[in-house]
Parts: structure tokens; C-alpha cells; sequence
């Protein structure tokens, strides 16, 4: 069996419309073995998919969607098709494969026996399109080597993956980092490569967009960085506590101070541009431009806020004792047609 025809690969979507037709064409041409979940999608992307040769998945919609959930029944499917397969390459629907990425990622897993996961470079297709899509960009560059974690799109290998028992189904956001630390507990490591790997279409040209989706970054700092065990390496918990400091604690002591000494309150906001300048050299020392260093600061900073909003939303949901749901930020993108 040639390496590629080791790979499987496993889409997950919900109304990504002509976004998933380029994923998986991206795919078609390397492997047959592509399987595609659907959480409850209400364009025609389970048509196109099956129009395409993926085999489907459709995830039961009494229950509540998650992408871990997703992936969990796309790699259950896929094994069972293929029984013979050894690396899996997961990939959201709003993605696409870059030509060579495959082989350059299994050559890296020849090289790296103790390597779980082998990941790239996540472009983003339009981001000259808006500042929202330019920040995930820029925020996807990230350095390469040994990392702590991947994203959603990642090639992994198939028996760590069966050893610590897949995804966190009940987890709607921060999966990812999740299973890298169970992987790590168990002694894998997560590889970065210097290679391109997908084009990814964010399609964010709304402040409410970009509000919403660092919401579910929030959520996912609250849900992961308390989850603890022999079988996890802890995570997070630094960027759980800064946000609560700069987007809650922080404010309201500016706003208590304020009324009866103004200029002290004046200086302590001061603390969020010292935060920015922090974020910006940073950006800075990885080779970001000026210009993308300066935007990604300004936006860290006010990332905080709807951070905060999202980890509230995690407590609020635990006290309640309520199921956590998707936070989206796309709507449905219908497709032009398959040819």
C-alpha cells in the first residue's frame, strides 16, 4: 500500500454550500476514502457531497451538534470503509487541501515516530476581503516545531487516535486542544511543519461576526482550562485568567475608581495600551508586518470583552445546568451547483 493510499479523510460541515464542494474536489483526486459529516445543514451541501463520491454521515439532530461529535462519527465511519487505513486527515468544510500537503505531512510522520499529529500553515483565501478575515490569517501564523496543539485541519495518525479515544464529544469548542493534551499525556507530540496546508474561507465582513466568534474562543478557554486528569496535560489556564482580568475585573475597577478620581481611572486604562505595545512586539519578533502586527494588537485588546462574555456564558450554562450549543458565526452559503 503507497502512503497516500494509508490516508482517510474526514470533512465535517454545516451549510458551507459551494465552500465544501472545493473541499472536497481538494481531496478527490488523492484518495476515495473521504467521508463527510453533516450537522444538520439546511442548503444542499449533503447533495453535493454525495454527488461528489464522499460517503455521508448525517449526525442525529435530537442531539446537540458539535464538530468533536462530528469528527468522532466521520473517523467511526471511515474505519469501517476502510479498515486498512492508518493516518486520517480531518479538514472543516470551509477548507481545502493545498496540492503536496499530504505527502509532505507523511513524510514528516516517517520521520517523527512519536508524532500524533503532523500540521501546517491555515491560510486564509480572501484577506484582503476584510480586516476580520486578515486577523484570522494572521492569527493562524503560528510557529513551527514541537507545538502544544493543532486546529481543526491536522493529519493524524490513526492508533493514538484509538488510544485515547478520539474527541471530546460534549465539547462545542476547543476540541482540538483537548485531544492534543490527552495525546501529550500519553506521550505524543504535536508536529507544525513549515508547509502550506489548507485555504480556508472565513467570510467574516461583520463586526458581530468577529464578536461571535471570539465568544466561542472564550467558551473554549472556560471549558478546557478546567479540565483536569491523569490522562490531560492542563492548558490554559493563563489565558483564562487574563481574560478575566482585562475583560471583567479589570473594567470595573476603572468604572469604580472613575467618579471620585478621574485621572487615576484615566492612568489604569493606560494598562490596555501596555497590553497592546506587549502584543504587538510579539507579533512583531514571529515577522509580522508593522502594519498586521498593529491591526492583530488593536484586536487582541479588544478581544478581551467578548472573551470574557463567552467564558460567562460557559459558568452560566454549568449553573444552569444547561448542554452548551454551537456558537456560529456564518450563515448558510448556498452552493452554485456540482459539475
Amino acid at each position: 500500500m503507497s502512503h497516500l493510499q494509508s490516508v482517510g479523510v474526514v470533512v465535517i460541515g454545516r451549510n458551507e454550500g459551494e465552500r465544501l464542494v472545493r473541499c472536497i474536489r481538494s481531496v478527490s483526486g488523492i484518495t476515495d476514502a473521504v467521508v463527510y459529516v453533516d450537522s444538520g445543514s439546511i442548503d444542499h451541501s449533503v447533495e453535493a457531497a454525495r454527488a461528489l463520491g464522499a460517503e455521508i454521515v448525517l449526525l442525529d439532530t435530537s442531539l446537540p451538534f458539535t464538530a468533536a461529535r462530528a469528527r468522532n462519527s466521520g473517523f467511526g465511519r471511515l474505519v469501517e470503509i476502510r479498515p486498512e487505513i492508518e493516518y486520517v486527515q480531518f479538514v472543516d468544510g470551509d477548507c481545502e487541501i493545498v496540492p503536496g500537503w499530504l505527502g509532505a505531512a507523511l513524510a514528516e510522520f516517517e520521520q517523527r515516530k512519536d508524532a500524533a499529529v503532523v500540521c501546517g500553515r491555515r491560510r486564509e483565501r480572501y484577506p484582503e476581503k476584510s480586516i476580520y478575515n486578515r486577523l484570522c490569517d494572521i492569527e493562524w501564523n503560528t510557529p513551527v516545531g514541537e507545538a502544544e496543539a493543532c486546529g481543526g485541519d491536522a493529519l493524524m495518525r490513526r492508533s493514538p487516535l484509538e488510544q485515547v479515544g478520539g474527541y471530546a464529544d460534549d465539547l462545542i469548542a476547543g476540541e482540538e486542544p483537548e485531544l492534543c493534551s490527552r495525546f501529550r499525556a500519553a506521550g505524543w507530540k504535536i508536529s507544525r511543519i513549515d508547509h502550506e496546508m489548507t485555504l480556508h474561507d472565513a467570510d467574516m465582513t461583520r463586526f458581530g461576526q468577529w464578536w461571535r466568534r471570539a465568544m466561542r474562543g472564550g467558551y473554549a478557554y472556560a471549558a478546557v482550562s478546567r479540565l483536569d486528569g491523569p490522562d490531560r496535560v492542563r492548558m490554559w489556564t493563563r489565558e483564562f485568567r487574563s481574560n478575566w482580568f482585562w475583560g471583567l475585573m479589570f473594567p470595573v475597577a476603572i468604572m469604580v475608581v472613575a467618579p471620585f478620581f478621574f485621572w487615576v481611572s484615566l492612568l489604569l486604562m493606560a494598562g490596555y495600551l501596555v497590553l497592546g505595545l506587549r502584543i504587538y512586539r510579539g507579533r512583531r519578533t514571529q515577522g509580522d508586518s508593522p502594519r498586521n502586527a498593529r491591526l492583530y494588537a488593536i484586536f487582541c485588546v479588544l478581544a478581551k470583552f467578548p472573551l470574557v462574555q463567552g467564558q460567562l456564558s460557559y459558568y452560566r450554562n454549568r449553573l444552569l445546568g444547561r448542554t452548551g450549543r454551537l456558537i456560529e458565526y456564518k450563515g448558510a452559503a448556498m452552493p452554485s451547483g456540482v459539475s
